[in-house]
C-alpha cells in the first residue's frame, strides 16, 4: 500500500542572499502545472492522428501566505522579497518540498508574476502569489 502524507509539512524556498530560504506564512500550495506541447505527425498512411511529445512547460505554482510586509521572504526592498523579485522581473532560484520522508523535491528558476495582497476588514491579512517556471524543473 503507498504511503499517504499531509501537506502541512511541505515547504517552498525562494533565495535570499544567495541562500534557499523558506518562505514565512505559506498556506495552500498549487503546482507545478506541467504540460506538454504536442506535434502531429499524422500522415495519410493511417487513418488514426498521431503525435510527438514537442516542448515542456514547467507552469506556474500558486500559493497563498499569511502577509507580513516586514519580513524578508515577503518584503519589496530586499532581493529574494516576493515583491522586489516581481517589480525588478528578477529569475530567482526555489524549491518545493514535498511531505515524505526523503522529502522529494522540485528545483526551478521562476519569475514572480503576480503577488496580491488581501486586508479583509473582520479577517487575515494575505497574499496570493504566482510563480512561472523557467526552464527545466529538478525532481529529487
Amino acid at each position: 500500500m503507498a504511503n499517504k502524507y499531509s501537506g502541512f509539512a511541505a515547504v517552498l524556498q525562494t533565495t535570499v542572499s544567495s541562500v534557499l530560504t523558506n518562505i514565512a506564512g505559506v498556506r495552500d500550495i498549487s503546482g507545478p502545472s506541467m504540460s506538454q506541447d504536442t506535434i502531429d505527425v499524422s500522415s495519410r498512411d493511417n487513418i488514426w492522428k498521431e503525435f510527438v511529445g514537442g516542448q515542456v512547460d514547467g507552469g506556474e505554482i500558486t500559493f497563498d501566505l499569511v502577509y507580513d510586509p516586514d519580513t524578508p521572504t515577503h518584503l519589496a526592498g530586499t532581493a529574494g522579497g516576493l515583491v522586489k523579485d516581481l517589480m525588478a522581473g528578477t529569475v530567482q532560484a526555489f524549491k518545493l518540498k514535498f511531505a515524505d520522508v526523503s522529502p522529494a523535491t522540485a528545483t526551478f528558476s521562476a519569475l514572480v508574476t503576480k503577488f496580491t495582497p488581501k486586508a479583509p476588514f473582520n479577517g487575515m491579512q494575505s497574499a496570493d502569489v504566482s510563480l512561472k517556471i523557467s526552464g527545466a524543473i529538478t525532481w529529487a
